[in-house]
């Protein structure tokens, strides 16, 4: 599949979904857009910009957003990151760009930045405008990107912006790795995601799904292609190590929210209780309550101060009914056809207790994907790469995203992508010129 192509239409929607899984964050219309936008000090050295990823030079587009320009707006959003209006609606603003706010100097709510960088993306969107950048002109060159996600997008974009041709290869039917398949549906829907790639194929990026990529499919491509992009993400999710997880009901975290942004999953039973403590956890704890569930708990093994998720999802966690349970880790999962209990034992003083339980998810990390690393350096599983380009101990070979960080934020994988994507264009471009 090669050129602009609609996405949108082969997303599925399911009405029960739309109506459980609505915005966390309503959008702005143009009357609340304005004034928040002028109420931006639009500082010289911003603070915001710097503790972006990607830099987006945020008082600027704030202040077109301010003039009326959204347009110029968005533009400016998407010059920095092509995913902008992702990033706007998945992106922890919290402790990144509004983090860093002047305003906090001056006990003031800082500027909400990422509602305002939806805004103008929306407005794009809405307008049918087509992306306001063209692809270079054709220098003969062509690169394969191995996953579909935010880094490969993000690389694509800035190779096909400099005239490379950008093939991606995916396993799955969908692009948009993580975006697409595993962010939770009232932080990011399933058909923003792939409007927005559909918006960014109006560059001539090709894609090729239910392809999956072995090393001997790398190998043909390391041989077809000037150069190859790693986004592969990572891999399978860890297991608990514990009698009884194989048995039915025993699921995992991107699997649930995969399953109800596909609508293949409308409703959970009663009780649900989910392993661990990150933001995907979280994630799939609220999805939970908001299918049905009557009873949620998260158990961690740890207290709350060392949990890896934000501040503010946990307290969004609490106000949607989630239980947590502290200090307290899996010993055994009871059950004879299915899951019907969990054995649980105290780290604090060594009790034991049972919790019912009719779905038992596990959030507890995924494992690296070294299905293709034979050609490349790694360490402990993470692609090692040089921070500033991306490239690997293949010079051929470029990789980012989660395959190399462990498991950061979509902005991240973005930000990776980007620089890898740049940093390929001029070594093929040295590489051309020296032949």
């Amino acid at each position: 599949m090669s050129g602009p192509t609609s996405f949108v239409q082969q997303a599925p929607v399911h009405p029960e979904t739309a109506a459980r899984f609505a915005d966390l964050h309503p959008p702005f219309d143009r009357q609340a857009a304005v004034p928040e936008a002028n109420r931006c000090l639009f500082c010289f050295d911003a603070p915001c910009a710097t503790a972006c990823p990607t830099h987006i030079d945020v008082p600027r587009f704030i202040k077109k957003i301010a003039s009326g320009n959204l347009a110029g707006s968005a533009r400016t959003i998407l010059d920095a990151n092509i995913l902008g209006a992702s990033c706007a609606r998945a992106c922890p603003v919290d402790v990144l760009c509004e983090g860093a706010c002047v305003l906090h100097r001056y006990n003031k709510q800082p500027i909400q930045i990422g509602r305002l960088q939806r805004f103008a993306m929306d407005s794009l969107h809405a307008s049918g405008a087509p992306l306001p950048f063209a692809p270079g002109a054709d220098t003969g060159l062509s690169v394969a990107l191995v996953g579909a996600g935010p880094a490969s997008l993000a690389c694509s974009a800035e190779l096909r912006r400099r005239g490379i041709r950008a093939s991606l290869y995916d396993a799955r039917p969908l692009p948009g790795g993580l975006n697409t398949y595993g962010v939770a549906e009232y932080k990011l829907p399933l058909v923003e995601s792939l409007r927005e790639i559909e918006m960014l194929s109006q560059l001539g990026v090709e894609f090729h799904f239910n392809t999956l990529v072995d090393t001997q499919r790398l190998a043909e491509l390391e041989r077809d292609h000037d150069a190859i992009f790693l986004g592969v993400g990572l891999g399978a999710s860890h297991q608990l190590g514990v009698p009884g997880e194989h048995l039915p009901g025993v699921s995992n975290a991107l699997d649930l929210i995969a399953g109800y942004k596909s609508g293949e999953l409308t409703q959970v039973p009663p009780r649900v209780v989910v392993i661990g403590a990150g933001n995907t956890a979280i994630d799939a704890a609220i999805a939970s309550v908001r299918l049905g569930a009557s009873e949620v708990h998260i158990v961690y093994r740890r207290g709350p101060e060392q949990m890896s998720a934000f501040a503010f999802e946990y307290e969004h966690a609490r106000l949607e009914g989630v239980k947590f349970l502290w200090h307290v880790q899996p010993r055994n999962i009871l059950g004879s056809d299915a899951v019907e209990e969990v054995e649980l034992i105290s780290l604090a003083d060594g009790g034991e207790f049972k919790l019912p339980v009719n779905l038992l998810v596990l959030a507890i990390g995924q494992g690296s994907q070294n299905s293709l690393s034979e050609k490349i350096q790694t360490e402990r599983g993470r692609i090692l790469i040089d921070r500033a380009t991306g490239q690997t101990s293949n010079p051929k070979i470029f990789a980012g995203g989660d395959c190399t960080n462990g498991g950061r934020e979509v902005v991240d994988a973005v930000a990776d992508g980007k620089r890898a994507g740049i940093a390929m264009a001029a070594w093929l471009e040295a590489k051309l010129v020296s032949a």
